[in-house]
């Protein structure tokens, strides 16, 4: 997801949050739910559970910030529907997920079996190759992504400069070609491969963005 289609996070769950929820396809997926970007803020980890009252799922998450309740990642994950991941600062979270061993935990667990990942904004860039953050501050290339998906990945393309700010680092060199999405916007990729592109908020645009600039996406409103 490029971001919420919905201010916040807040409120009741957004379209984006409950088609990620759907996506494993059983009637009451298990989801965990990582606020590591955030620093594991308490109202975010609040903020999930109060959607997962209306969502039918069964909730779960895990903190690496504070005293790690879950000793045995592996086994935890293993019966793991739906990783959702939160916002915040990707290098940070991506840090701490190396630190942990969790980067590693996920990969063996998308490649044994079926699993459903995804988020908004961080919790989108983290999958590609690289992205366009302001974890370091201004806006400017991470290059250290997990890199399950190929490219580059740009959240919030709506606000005011930053799609050609994105679309100048590509076009220098400083990043490779890749996506910028506004917010209420996702990606649904299936085995590393692009299945649909979609929206859930009127006027909101998803672009492939090369070395020749921006060019918008046919979107699936949801």
């Amino acid at each position: 997801m490029g971001g919420y289609e919905i201010a916040g996070p807040s409120g009741p769950p957004s379209a984006l949050e409950r088609y990620l929820f759907e996506a494993a396809g059983v009637p009451k997926p298990r989801v965990c739910f990582l606020a590591t970007a955030s620093g594991d803020a308490p109202d975010f980890i609040a903020r999930f559970y109060a959607i997962c009252e209306v969502l039918p799922c069964i909730p779960t998450h895990l903190s690496l910030f504070h005293d790690r309740d879950v000793e045995d990642l592996d086994a935890f994950f293993d019966v793991t529907d739906v990783v959702y991941v939160a916002g915040g600062n990707t290098a940070s979270m991506l840090a701490v997920w190396r630190a942990h061993g969790l980067d590693r935990v996920l990969a063996e667990r998308a490649a044994a079996r079926d699993f459903v990942v995804g988020g908004a904004s961080a919790g989108g860039m983290c999958w590609f190759d690289a992205g366009f953050t302001m974890s370091f501050g201004p806006l400017t290339p991470l290059h250290d992504g997990l890199s399950w998906f190929a490219g580059s990945f740009c959240p919030h393309a709506q606000q005011p400069g930053r799609l050609d700010a994105y679309a100048a680092v590509i076009r220098d060199g400083s990043l490779a070609p890749g996506w910028a999405l506004d917010d209420g916007t996702a990606l649904h990729l299936v085995n590393g491969a692009l299945s649909r592109v979609i929206t859930a908020a009127d006027g909101a645009r998803v672009y492939t963005v090369d070395i020749d600039g921006a060019h918008e996406h046919d979107c699936e409103h949801i």
